[in-house]
């Protein structure tokens, strides 16, 4: 698995500049499935494409997180679809669509494989990116995940912004259901973090794919609500990085001097 800075050529922008973000980095907008994909890079080394929440644009991205990873790693920051500086069309919005805005853009950047990280609604579209195009992707974290999107939408009855765009996003997420039969043939290595007082998605769906997707991590932050990355950037990120920089496929080989464990019932 390549993950090292040094081993990865800086991915090209594609498409036209826009303007810049706070921080000075350029904003560019590239044409893919459909509509007008608004995006920055950000670091060096590895690519890593990071989707945004319900609601969120690439701006939303705790700076302390971005700092941490930009570090390691090229950030590929969309924003979705209808949000930001990606526009939309009247296609219904859903997670297969969102995740076809992904390949979209990786397609138009000539990315082949990526690490991922998702966060709330990004988190779903992750599962879809996994579950649609896994050849495409490396290492996959699954931040603040749901199996049943009816009930996140209750949960976020009241508080979400009234935005025709967030109601999409909303209606998309009322239909999402995560086939828990499919999880086990994900070969990704994924990591799976959530706050143990998210009270938008709870615990229970994050331990449900770790117990499900083969050699998955599940770190799970005390006291840590929804907002957990904006509540400890530096513990989200130490995590992250942990994750992305193991590379945990073990090719077990004899070893020299290694204890023999006796069968069982023998001294």
């Amino acid at each position: 698995m390549v993950s090292g800075s040094a081993l990865a050529d800086p991915i090209a922008p594609a498409g036209k500049p826009i303007g810049q973000d706070g921080g000075g980095h350029t904003i560019y907008q590239v044409n893919a499935n459909g509509i007008s994909i608004g995006y920055k890079l950000i670091g060096s080394g590895a690519p890593m494409v990071m989707i945004m929440g319900l609601g969120g644009t690439a701006e939303n991205w705790p700076p302390k997180v971005v700092a941490a990873l930009s570090q390691r790693y090229q950030l590929i920051l969309p924003d979705n679809r209808g949000m930001g500086h990606t526009t939309a069309n009247a296609t219904t919005f859903s997670y297969p669509l969102f995740a076809a805005d992904v390949i979209g853009l990786l397609d138009a950047l000539g990315v082949k494989h990526t690490h991922v990280l998702g966060y709330s609604m990004g988190s779903t579209i992750t599962q879809q990116l996994l579950l649609q195009y896994p050849d495409r992707f490396n290492k996959a974290l699954i931040h603040a995940t749901s199996t049943d999107g009816s009930n996140v939408a209750k949960a976020l009855h009241g508080r979400v912004p009234a935005d025709p765009i967030v109601a999409r996003q909303v209606e998309a997420t009322t239909h999402w259901k995560t086939p828990l039969d499919k999880l086990p043939a994900i070969p990704n290595q994924v990591m799976l973090v959530v706050g143990t007082a998210d009270d938008v998605v709870g615990t229970d769906s994050s331990k449900t794919l770790a117990a499900a997707i083969p050699g998955a991590w599940l770190v799970q932050f005390k006291g840590a609500t929804h907002h957990l990355m904006y509540e400890t950037p530096e513990g989200f990120s130490a995590a992250a990085l942990t994750f992305f920089d193991t590379d945990e496929t073990v090719t077990v080989k004899p070893q020299a001097g290694a204890p023999v464990v006796p069968p069982a019932g023998q001294p």
